[in-house]
């Protein structure tokens, strides 16, 4: 076990350097989408996929399987 979180930090750096972006969201839904988009990206690169690549074939899945989502520790 690391004594450290630092791997977790630098994986969340992006996220918190991109937050002032969040301050012109017209709205508190924008805000939301915004870090669900983020997880579903931070999540994907976490697993080895390529988030776009990733994100095509997660909206294809739930297009074709609603009510299922493909997740990336799964697909």
């Amino acid at each position: 076990m690391p004594l450290d979180n630092n791997l977790c930090e630098r994986d969340l750096r992006g996220v918190v350097v991109g937050r002032k972006n969040h301050y012109g969201s017209r709205s508190e839904r924008g805000t939301q989408v915004a870090a669900q988009l983020y997880t579903v990206v931070e999540t994907a690169l976490k697993h080895g996929h390529d988030p776009r690549d990733f994100l095509i074939r997660a909206t294809t899945f739930a297009l074709q399987n609603p009510g299922q989502a493909l997740l990336p520790w799964n697909g």
